[in-house]
């Protein structure tokens, strides 16, 4: 089940925008405040560019007003100085007013009352632009600027009236942990468009939604994604961690764990780095060994209420390393992905503070119509089948057998390609009932276990072939009749195989793991 649903989308590209005067602001709380905004995960537009050149807005700071979902505007003793400023407070009141966007202004070291009044360096900057106005010499240019003040005056007495929030004798870090509470708070988690897109999940989406919004304070629980590779654990895992993140003090999402930790020796410890960087303040902690660091991550886990997903699992001793033994806060989540639950169930018997709650989620292939959607998708770039594909893709819906990962793949590589074309494949698949190509299709692209099983059936011809691998990967892989699919890999293939060569050296068995990370 992945890759859908079709919750509305929307047009937004960021988050927050962040309105503010350099001068003042930006190597210090600014870019404190931008930093932790982007931790918590919100997309945020931060300009750069300390020069202003032109009376006008650039239009990528106007466009970026226009597609946040939110603006946080930091008044400081010079904001008003810059016409700048001035011009996107206005172009923000105006998203307030015909996007309900989001507006939070904060008050640094300034007045309310003079901002609303335009009194003390408010009044300053707009005498400024008063005087430049008058001494103006071009009577259409004068005109402009004196529209331009009146709405600048009229922008800076509306903000001041909104419910901000005052940054005089306040601890800078407790003013931008509130200011980002209450954002996520009001935001409800990640960008639609940026959650990954999910067909007939709805159900498993739902059922999570409520396990998770369960209201259990007591407990600790831990849900389990199951089911097979390309069944779609990934994607639902994160987009529900998109949804609702948010709700809880700390959050983190670690992905392909499994993957990861066969990849290099130091893989589970940097890991385990990620989680701390995510959960607590100790990420600059210089760890050497795995133990030290699950000490520190069983004092974060028993401190804070976290919502943590741990991608693609398959042993104990990993979900000691990054959960710990000492048992989770009271009201913690944990969603683990993973093609088997039985381990889990032997986590969980351990921990002695917080006994874990563990349920379940088996996840099995999509129903015919949300197969289709899918493959439509990425085939044809919509929700249905273009005209005359009909009997060849009912062919290719038993094919894939509701998996997700295989309606993708195949959807891309058909995309742009007539019927014929789609026919002559199909003929070749099913002309070759124990294919390799056939096998695979349930679980994952027909390449990567065909290239998987010949690097085995091969591992003595390869080993022996070092100085001419290239060649020798492709020449096997030809053999079993996917022409097309060796071509149209070809360069990913070589460069893989170049940045892995060494490994080869070290054995066929370690050799085959690189294969399945490179095209699973």
């Amino acid at each position: 089940m992945t890759e859908t649903s079709s919750s509305s989308r929307n047009t937004f590209l960021y988050d927050v925008f962040l309105s503010f005067r350099g001068e003042d602001t930006r190597h210090n709380f600014v870019d404190h405040l931008r930093d932790d905004l982007r931790e918590a995960h919100l997309n945020t537009f931060f300009d750069d560019d300390e020069i202003e050149t032109g009376d006008d807005l650039r239009p990528e700071l106007e466009r970026a007003i226009k597609e946040s979902r939110a603006s946080i505007i930091v008044l400081s003793p010079n904001y008003a100085s810059s016409t700048w400023c001035l011009d996107e407070l206005v172009l923000i009141l105006d998203q307030r007013l015909t996007s309900n966007q989001l507006v939070i202004p904060i008050f640094y070291h300034v007045e309310p009352t003079h901002v609303r009044k335009q009194d003390g360096s408010f009044g300053v900057a707009m005498a400024a632009h008063k005087q430049r106005m008058e001494t103006e010499m071009n009577l259409e240019k004068r005109s402009e600027l004196a529209k331009k003040i009146n709405r600048w005056n009229k922008a800076l007495t509306e903000v001041a009236q909104f419910k901000g929030m005052d940054a005089r004798g306040r601890k800078e870090t407790d003013l931008i942990e509130e200011v980002i509470t209450n954002i996520q708070h009001r935001l409800g988690g990640h960008l639609q468009s940026n959650l990954p897109l999910l067909f007939g999940m709805e159900d498993s989406i739902e059922s999570i939604t409520s396990w998770l919004k369960d209201g259990s304070s007591h407990n600790a629980d831990i849900l389990t994604i199951v089911g097979v590779s390309g069944i779609g654990k990934t994607s639902l895992a994160r987009h529900v961690h998109g949804l609702y993140y948010h709700l809880f003090a700390k959050s983190s999402f670690i992905e392909r764990i499994s993957e990861k930790c066969a990849a290099q020796v130091s893989g589970l410890l940097d890991l385990q780095k990620q989680i701390l960087s995510d959960i607590s303040k100790t990420s600059q902690i210089h760890f050497h060994n795995n133990l030290a660091c699950t000490s520190t991550i069983e004092i974060g886990l028993t401190r804070k209420k976290v919502f943590i997903v741990l991608d693609d699992i398959d042993s104990v001793d990993q979900m000691h390393a990054l959960l710990g033994k000492k048992g989770l806060f009271p009201g913690s989540k944990i969603i683990i992905t993973s093609k088997d639950a039985s381990f889990i169930e032997r986590y969980a018997q351990i921990n002695l503070l917080v006994q874990p709650k563990h349920t379940n989620l088996i996840l099995k292939g999509l129903h015919e119509k949300a197969s289709q959607q899918l493959f439509s998708h990425h085939a044809f770039m919509s929700n249905c089948p273009n005209e005359g594909y009909e009997e060849v893709l009912k062919l290719l819906m038993v094919c894939c057998e509701g998996n997700p990962w295989n309606l993708k793949f195949l959807g891309e590589h058909l995309c742009y390609k007539t019927a014929v074309e789609w026919e002559d494949i199909m003929i070749r698949l099913t002309e070759e009932t124990d294919s390799h190509i056939m096998k695979s299709l349930p679980t994952r692209s027909s390449h990567s276990l065909c290239l998987l099983e010949k690097v085995e059936e091969f591992k003595d011809e390869i080993l022996e072939k070092v100085e001419e691998y290239k060649e020798g990967i492709l020449e096997e892989v030809k053999e079993f009749k996917v022409e097309k699919y060796v071509e149209e890999f070809k360069e990913e293939i070589l460069e893989d195989v170049d940045e892995f060569k060494d490994e080869i050296l070290d054995g066929a068995k370690k050799y085959t793991k690189k294969f399945i990370a490179w095209f699973d």
